[in-house]
């Protein structure tokens, strides 16, 4: 037994739980007192959804850094790397080029349309009900696919932490991290959720940071040298095979190009990211924010390669995937490796404050969605006051938070990286179409979006059921023993997302009825100078 195989039958995370836990509860300590101090600012709607429009560019930058970089950026590539090489880095070009098109395309345009969330974009020039029940439908959706990837990362960083490896331990800490999730949201709301965000980000980057230096200072600062060690470690069975791609995707090259799609295109149509660039108060401060992510966001996915190698030439392919926490534990067995107990215990830690802080992010923009666009706009007719809108926000928050730990409970073992590409996928079937041909297409109808919207989302969550991600598989969520897949591909964005632009035109051209011309050229100037758009709010 060499020493990386008896590493997992005595981690070193089962020799000092405690600290690791204690570690853990003074973030949640800490960050809810700056939750609670948050929340005293809370007297509107606007300081619930968008927090008062008072974050600056830089600020609003890191939160989005911080809602971006999840249990996927950090225990999921890392893991997928360390099994898979290149083709597991490939979830890192996917997030990062992504940006660009959320940039280039959407950022400033939404933020100076918009009010709240998505479907003020969507509805702007369109008949209100139908748009904001399809808009609020593909949001929730959306956000549930993100929400079980972050429930099962909380789940196998637990089981590695302590080492609970059955399924009602791992259970019994998806429930407690959805209960502390909800605290912060109905405590803080987008306010306490972007300051947690923001600490959470700044920590997760310098722990990452940290852990590449070693792992480089270990190897001469030579990244060949990581790379030599990583395809000469016993534990590897597919030699310089990792350095190369088609490990994971040479059998299917259709599967690649479908998650390249759902990935590239999908970021610019996630709900809670898009409602970040509503806290900011201009649409200059929204372009900065993107900027200062970017570059985040791409340093920090330049450390998981540096980790991906690391972990796969200190910890061992076969000695990662055996452990508790499966693919996701590459990052905390290295740690644990690097620094033992307690650099393993800040580094779950952060992991931990990952998954909380992309989780608050996601509940309150489902839950905005909701409150703001199916309670106020269409049960409401706009008639609802702020105080009952952010009433039923909090209610939906509960809901929301309870499914998701359900959800959670019912994904364990599962990559999270992997999940949240199923997540890109529904948001760029779904969600993306509607909102460039919205901000960019006068002849967009009502018909088109819903067409576009519902169609997107059936088509990509039908595909996903019939995958193999669902049943036929080892791997699959329901075993080998079940097998209805009938269609070959793991990522359905290949299909799915061309289906939803041709629906938005087809709908559209079919349309008999026209939308206004006024409001269409009101949107056009308000989306391109932002004269019209929220008016910026001073603290």
């Amino acid at each position: 037994m060499n020493l990386t195989t008896s590493f997992v039958t005595q981690p070193s995370a089962e020799q000092n739980p405690v600290l690791n836990i204690s570690i853990f509860l003074a973030f949640v300590a800490v960050t809810m007192v700056i939750v609670i101090r948050a929340s005293r600012n809370n007297r509107s709607a606007a300081d619930f959804y968008a927090g008062g429009r008072s974050f600056t560019g830089r600020q609003n930058g890191v939160a989005i850094a911080g809602d971006y970089l999840s249990a996927a950026s950090f225990l999921g590539i890392c893991g997928a790397i360390a099994i898979y090489g290149y083709d597991g880095f490939l979830y890192s070009i996917g997030f990062l080029v992504a940006w660009l098109v959320a940039l280039l395309l959407v950022a400033e345009l939404m933020r100076n349309t918009a009010k709240f969330t998505m479907a003020d974009v969507l509805s702007f020039r369109l008949r209100q009900r139908p748009v904001r029940m399809a808009a609020a439908l593909t949001t929730l959706a959306v956000s549930f696919f993100y929400l079980l990837a972050q429930m099962a990362g909380a789940g196998g960083l637990v089981s590695l932490l302590l080492g609970v490896d059955d399924g009602l331990g791992q259970s019994l800490v998806i429930a407690v991290v959805g209960v502390v999730m909800i605290m912060y949201v109905l405590i803080g709301g987008m306010k306490g959720t972007t300051w947690v965000q923001i600490i959470k980000a700044v920590l997760l980057i310098a722990g990452a940071g940290v852990m590449t230096v070693w792992v480089l200072a270990l190897n001469g600062f030579n990244f060949g040298a990581v790379l030599d060690a990583a395809v000469n470690n016993p534990e590897n069975v597919n030699g310089d095979a990792i350095l190369s791609p088609g490990l994971q995707y040479g059998a299917n090259p259709l599967d690649f190009v479908s998650l390249a799609l759902a990935l590239v295109l999908g970021t610019a149509g996630l709900p809670h990211v898009l409602m970040r660039f509503y806290t900011v108060p201009t649409a200059k401060e929204a372009r900065r924010s993107v900027v200062w992510a970017i570059w985040l966001i791409g340093i920090f996915y330049l450390f998981t390669l540096v980790l991906g190698y690391g972990a796969a030439a200190l910890v061992g392919p076969e000695t990662i995937v055996n452990s508790p926490g499966g693919q996701n534990s590459a990052a905390p067995l290295l740690a644990a490796e690097l620094g033992g107990p307690l650099l393993l215990g800040f580094i779950s830690a952060v992991a931990f404050a990952t998954i909380l802080a992309v989780v608050a992010g996601l509940t309150i923009t489902a839950s905005a969605s909701f409150a703001h666009d199916i309670y106020n706009s269409v049960i409401k007719k706009g008639t609802a006051s702020a105080k009952q809108e952010v009433r039923v926000a909090k209610i939906t928050t509960l809901v929301i938070g309870a499914a998701a730990i359900l959800g959670g409970i019912g994904v364990q073992g599962q990559n999270v990286a992997f999940l949240v590409a199923l997540a890109f996928a529904v948001a760029a079937s779904a969600n993306l179409p509607t909102i460039l041909y919205s901000l960019f297409w006068k002849k967009f109808t009502t018909r088109g979006a819903v067409w576009s919207m519902v169609g997107g989302l059936l088509a990509a969550v039908l595909l996903i059921a019939l995958s193999p991600v669902v049943s036929g598989d080892e791997a699959s969520m329901l075993g080998a023993g079940i097998d209805f897949a009938i269609f070959p591909l793991k990522n359905p964005g290949i299909v799915s997302i061309p289906l939803g632009f041709f629906l938005g035109w087809l709908g559209s051209v079919t349309d008999p009825g026209r939308e206004s011309k006024r409001l269409a050229a009101e949107m056009e100037v308000r989306a391109l100078t932002g004269y019209g758009a929220e008016p910026p709010v001073n603290h």
